[in-house]
């Protein structure tokens, strides 16, 4: 596919570019935004000082504000490990400008089948999740204190980590699971689902999110195809909208992507062909008149906003 206008070819900033794309529905973010390693480049030092020295604690509690001056939406990873209360949706969402726009990940209390033997799981580790899917908690403990602040939230995110034999037969038993699922949600909110078993990329999946009108997830990780394979499959556009994370190169564990790139001050490792695909998950969606939401990760190539500037100046 050839490159389309995405820009008027003339200098501007990243945020009026990117805020030029929003309008167009095109929705491009980071996972996550409190990153010390983007001072001086999202983020301005001094304000963030407290007699004279940096605050960590000052800058977590406010750089969202300044990250709304550049980015029309931003990924929160920090739902997919509690239920947030109300009083803490309210202070994030009035926090932020009225145009601006989460995509939140749903608690991994409905999204994993095993607890993993992990130090924060406890006693829980390795024991099976009896909240797994169970849309009625969902709503209680997420969607309903969500409803109260409409658009706000415009985008929820199933992450499912990877199964095991142990977990589901195969695709078949996993899909008929996930449709009984979302069958059972409300339908004013926008869904997508992402997998992390390469061998689920299956006719009998992208049906079952068809049915529902739910995306699936373009998602470039560790064991996953690579992002220009997915989208050469043709039932993958399961929506009227489009969802990508670019999260790891393949290949390459979180751990090492962390000891790497930490503390994400800078592109260390360049992935020309995924920001291609990007751009042609981009292009697709504006030709065929779905919204894009793309979210880039710092652990992708080092650091997420060089990232997505290099995605969007890409030569034409």
């Amino acid at each position: 596919m050839s490159n389309l206008p995405l820009f008027p070819d003339q200098p501007g900033s990243l945020a009026s570019k990117l805020e030029s794309l929003a309008r167009r529905s095109v929705w491009i973010g980071t996972s996550s935004w409190k990153y010390p390693g983007w001072l001086g480049q999202i983020y301005r030092p001094e304000k963030y000082a407290t007699r004279g020295r940096f605050s960590q604690k000052k800058f977590e509690e406010t750089c969202l504000a300044e990250y709304a001056e550049t980015f029309p939406i931003v990924c929160g990873d920090f739902s997919f490990y509690q239920f947030p209360s109300e009083e803490y949706w309210r202070r994030l969402f009035g926090g932020t400008p009225d145009a601006f726009r989460f995509a939140l990940k749903v608690p991994e209390f409905i999204t994993v089948k095993r607890f993993h033997s992990h130090p924060r799981y406890g006693r829980r580790g390795g024991l099976p999740n009896e909240s797994f899917l169970n849309s009625d908690l969902l709503k209680e403990l997420f969607l309903n204190p969500l409803a109260a602040h409409g658009e706000k939230a415009a985008l929820l995110i199933f992450e499912f980590g990877s199964f095991s034999k142990a977990d589901f037969e195969g695709i078949g038993q996993f899909a008929a699971a996930l449709d009984d699922f979302l069958g059972r949600l409300p339908r004013q909110c926008r869904y997508a689902v992402e997998i992390r078993n390469r061998e689920y990329l299956d006719p009998a999946y992208f049906q079952c999110l068809r049915r529902h009108g739910v995306a699936h997830v373009f998602n470039a990780w560790t064991r996953m195809p690579e992002l220009d394979v997915q989208i050469r499959i043709p039932e993958a556009v399961t929506a009227d909208f489009t969802v990508t994370r670019a999260l790891l190169r393949a290949g390459r564990s979180y751990e090492q992507a962390v000891k790497q790139f930490s503390p994400y001050a800078a592109i260390q490792d360049p992935n020309p062909p995924a920001r291609t695909a990007i751009r042609s998950l981009i292009e697709q969606a504006t030709e065929q008149g779905r919204a894009a939401y793309i979210f880039v990760n710092n652990r992708f190539e080092g650091n997420a906003p060089a990232t997505i500037e290099a995605i969007v100046d890409a030569p034409r």
